[in-house]
């Protein structure tokens, strides 16, 4: 910085006192009390922005303890992009690659996470890249290969997030893990459904393979079930395809 312009070293003490004002002085030749007016405005923004993102997790922590995150993340967290809608999932890599609090409740992470996915799916484009020429919106299902939305997203989580609040902070993961799964309906509203453990695998082997019929996947979980009877399975499964087909989860059938 020595070696450089002196209106660039003005912008970079300028910048780095507004991220961290008490460990970076201000500009000598600016006055204290302007100074202050960037210095909130910058982090009040910021702030704001990622409590709308993130209610509950603001809500279950103490406002000393979350205006101390915010400023270690507005801190010491190196952006990866300038846009201001992408604020959020900033602040949701900060939990996962930079965040070490040993008082921070365990399943932090995930929950910030369960709340970052409603705006992801609100904001996502990814319904522009359906090829409709290529659906079948009345297919028949059963033999048929499925079209499972772009913007129904399963994740499974250790923590049972979508119970958490102020009057239920789980202190250890669950024995089984919760499979929860997010998506975006006709009417741009997002819908969240936990599925048990045979529906999640029926999502996962929808989204992994595109080449096997319902069918085909059915009798595939039927098998690593054990099942002694696979049409048991396939009925089964065919009911959970129709709700889901009837959610706009499942767009229809690829054509032949």
């Amino acid at each position: 910085m020595a070696n450089s312009p002196l209106f660039t070293q003005a912008q970079y003490e300028f910048a780095a006192h507004i991220r961290d004002p008490k460990t970076n002085p201000k500009p000598a030749d600016i006055e204290s009390r302007r100074m202050k007016i960037y210095t909130d405005l910058f982090f009040n923004n910021v702030e704001d922005f990622i409590s709308n993102t993130y209610p509950v997790l603001k809500s279950i922590t103490a406002e000393d303890r979350w205006q101390d995150m915010m400023r270690d993340y507005f801190s010491h967290h190196l952006s990866h992009t300038p846009l201001f809608p992408e604020m959020p999932r900033e602040f949701l890599m900060y939990l996962e690659n930079e965040r070490d609090n040993p008082d921070d409740p365990g399943f932090m992470y995930e929950l910030a996470h369960y709340e970052w996915v409603e705006l992801a799916l609100m904001t996502s484009e990814l319904d522009e890249d359906i090829n409709w020429n290529n659906i079948d919106t009345e297919g028949e299902l059963l033999n048929n290969r499925p079209v499972l939305s772009p913007l129904a997203w399963s994740f499974t989580y250790q923590y049972p997030v979508q119970q958490i609040s102020d009057d239920f902070l789980p202190e250890a993961p669950l024995e089984q893990p919760v499979h929860l799964l997010i998506y975006r309906d006709n009417n741009d509203e997002v819908h969240f459904m936990e599925l048990n453990p045979v529906t999640a695998l029926l999502i996962q082997m929808i989204s992994n393979d595109s080449e096997l019929t319902t069918k085909e996947i059915l009798e595939n979980i039927a098998e690593q079930m054990q099942h002694p009877d696979p049409n048991v399975v396939i009925d089964g499964g065919m009911k959970i395809m129709h709700d889901l087909k009837n959610r706009n989860i499942i767009l229809g059938t690829y054509k032949s």
